[in-house]
């Protein structure tokens, strides 16, 4: 087979991923087509493909993890091959067997690779075999939880709990104290069998201090295999990569680092050759901080890694491509000696949460988008966003990817640091702004990496708050937008016009918090004065100097924002700010939700714990804890709620019989109310003998 036997390729995934494939098939001149669900239908990878199948409705278990709709949509268009990007299908070894049955080529490796990597527990005895180290741990099929839990001691805590099937740290669950094992094990076995139709689970020592170092091979049918250096991904959170990196700091700070290179990539060339793969892999080692020398085989990924573009920006080269050509028959051409790391390159994963509430999911409506500033070649935005796109919680949470390439690692830094502050999207909360504080971290900065930094960082940051800037700036754009058009008639002039002063127009604006804020403003010829709650009185002007841009001047000193709004509705009107990669979302609310917000706010005595439960976010409720009418103790969990392949447990704030709303399976809105705690009133103490006397007499 070669390269002219594919003309039309089929690419089962969404997103941007997807959006990165197209691109490459277009550059071959190959036609792509895609595949989308009903909550896809505006998808931009579906925009961006020659031809487009719809393939089911919005949950992934009804359109993209399903092996008969692709296979159809392959028949229906043409499309002689697959790539399946990652996630959802690209590691399932019954889609590649199905693909083999209907005589379509499957771009990744072969089915037995697959079998055996894809099984985390067969894949470490299997490349043990082949002298590749591997992390001490229990590692056999079918264990029980019993069997899980007298074995733990042995590992010895702390240990961490996987999944054998799937990846993406999905799953994943570190035990300090044998006590806690039965319920980790509950949840792990919960979230695997869910996530990867596999529930079977297996035992590690946890690594203290370790980088997450990977290993990038290409292999093709002809017996070629070689590696293009390593990537470090030690900037995890949850075990989701959060921060990825090539060449590894590591390494490179090292007297023998090109020999550790040379050993860690034999090491994952030799994984490969074990299963004769074929394609682009990934084999992920855990490395000692303290002790480079020494590295640990944790699992292969039988496919295109989401941090691949860091690879292909220092070596050159397209690994879709090559997955392409090596699945249509080619000779690998490059070899181990022509593979050169140039320079540095980092890559920041963009995601629609919130950091400083625990990560929590967002949602919404993109209504301003800007993913690059400039055409500056050393940036790349690999991305799915499109203004009006609805972001849902049917799928991952990952929007984009920035990645910035530097001649040296402090450059590659500053230029994704540059690249990140230049990323506007409004609509949805994302954590660009946590990426940036991570960008410039010292230890970070420094080169000092290691799986658990993130989570040591996390309290210590000092995430930029709401100020009477954005609070002025809201007020001032509203009042333009609300504005009356000029009919020639003094009566339709919104300026706060009476006998004597002007009277100040108020806005009353909701801050992310839930508090309120009253603006001020009286205006002043083309300006106008400007107080936030009563407070300093301020001169401020505001001009539009293009669509989506702000300028208000404040004192004198100017400050930029980026803004938009979704359609406006009744009662509280939605308005996003952003700067610098920073957002916020504000409410302008009139009179009408003004008082109902206040008088929310007297019902419950200031600093009393909530009695309902709702849900943070838009998702499914996975789990129940107890039953209706139990008593439960304040931090009790409750029930658990999934979004974004997420899982997100709820807890009681107070003591109290606990009322439920709902149950396992069912559909909830963000802020629903999902259970309500009843607390029992106090007995009054019973009177003293002394006391009684006195009330008798």
């Amino acid at each position: 087979m070669t390269i002219n036997s594919f003309d039309t390729v089929l690419v089962a995934n969404r997103g941007e991923i997807a959006c990165r494939v197209i691109r490459t098939l277009r550059a071959m001149g190959i036609r792509s087509v895609a595949v989308y669900s009903d909550a896809d239908a505006g998808a931009r990878h579906v925009r961006e493909a020659d031809t487009a199948v719809r393939i089911g409705t919005a949950a992934a278990a009804d359109s993209y993890l399903r092996i008969d709709a692709i296979i159809e949509a392959c028949q229906q268009s043409g499309a002689q091959a697959v790539h399946p990007g990652y996630g959802f299908l690209a590691e399932n070894v019954e889609f590649a067997k199905a693909l083999d049955a209907a005589g379509i080529a499957f771009i990744g490796p072969g089915i037995d690779a697959i079998e055996i990597m894809g099984d985390k527990i067969r894949s470490k005895n299997h490349v043990m075999s082949y002298g590749v180290p591997c992390v001490p741990g229990v590692a056999e099929p079918g264990l029980t939880d019993a069997e899980l839990i007298e074995a733990a001691p042995g590992v010895g805590f702390p240990l961490l709990i996987k999944p054998s099937a799937g990846g993406g740290g999905k799953g994943m669950h570190v035990v300090e104290r044998l006590e806690d094992m039965p319920a980790t094990l509950a949840t792990a076995r919960r979230v695997a069998a869910s996530a990867f139709g596999d529930d079977t689970l297996f035992l590690e020592r946890l690594i203290q201090s370790p980088r997450h170092i990977e290993v990038q091979v290409l292999a093709d049918n002809h017996g070629n295999v070689i590696h293009l250096g390593e990537r470090e991904c030690s900037l995890q959170r949850r075990h989701q990569k959060v921060i990825e990196e090539a060449p590894s700091p590591l390494l490179e700070s090292q007297p023998d680092g090109k020999e550790i290179r040379a050993r860690i990539g034999e090491a994952a060339c030799q994984a490969a050759r074990s299963v004769k793969y074929s394609g682009a892999g990934t084999v992920e080692f855990l490395v000692s901080d303290e002790d480079p020398e020494h590295f640990f085989f944790m699992e292969m990924n039988t496919r295109l890694q989401v941090e691949h573009p860091v690879t292909e920006m220092v070596t050159g080269v397209d690994l879709v491509e090559w997955q392409v050509r090596i699945a249509a028959g080619e000779v690998l051409t490059v070899t181990q000696s022509d593979v050169v790391l140039d320079g540095h390159a980092v890559e920041a994963r963009v995601y629609a949460e919130v950091p400083e509430r625990g990560f929590m999911p967002s949602i919404g409506e993109i209504v301003t988008l800007r993913e690059r500033a400039s055409n500056d070649p050393h940036v790349r935005v690999d991305s799915a966003m499109l203004p009006g796109l609805a972001v849902t919680g049917d799928y991952d949470p990952m929007l984009a990817k920035v990645i910035a390439w530097g001649p040296d690692r402090k450059a590659a830094l500053d230029t994704l640091d540059q690249a990140l502050g230049d990323y506007t999207l409004l609509g949805v909360h994302t954590n660009v702004e946590y990426l940036r504080l991570l960008v410039n971290d010292d230890d970070v900065r420094a080169g000092r990496l290691d799986t658990g930094l993130i989570g040591r960082k996390l309290e210590g940051m000092a995430f930029r708050q709401v100020s009477d800037v954005e609070l002025l700036a809201a007020a001032m754009l509203t009042r333009e937008a609300a504005a009356p058009v000029d009919t020639g008639s003094p009566w339709g002039i919104a300026d706060g016009w009476r006998v004597g002063a002007p009277a100040p127009l108020k806005t009353t604006v909701g801050r992310p918090d839930g508090g309120l804020a009253t603006v001020g403003l009286t205006v002043d010829g083309p300006g106008c004065t400007a107080r936030v709650d009563g407070g300093a009185e301020h001169s401020a002007s505001l001009r539009r100097p293009s669509a989506g841009h702000a300028v208000l001047v404040l004192d004198g000193v100017e400050h930029h924002f980026a803004y938009g709004s979704p359609a406006p509705g009744a009662g509280t009107r939605e308005l996003w700010l952003g700067s610098d990669g920073w957002s916020c979302r504000l409410e302008i609310l009139d009179r009408e939700a003004r008082l109902q917000r206040v008088l929310a706010g007297i019902q419950r005595e200031e600093g009393a714990a909530d009695p309902e439960v709702r849900s943070p976010m838009p998702g499914t409720v996975v789990s129940v804890s107890v039953r209706d009418g139990d008593h439960v103790g304040a931090g009790q969990v409750l029930l658990a709620v999934e979004a974004m392949k997420m899982e997100h447990q709820l807890v009681a704030s107070v003591s109290g019989t606990v009322h439920l709303s709902s149950k396992t399976g069912d559909l909830v809105k963000a802020d629903q109310v999902l259970a309500t705690i009843h607390v029992a009133a106090e007995p009054a103490p019973e009177a003293s003998a002394e006391n009684q006397k006195d009330e008798e007499v």
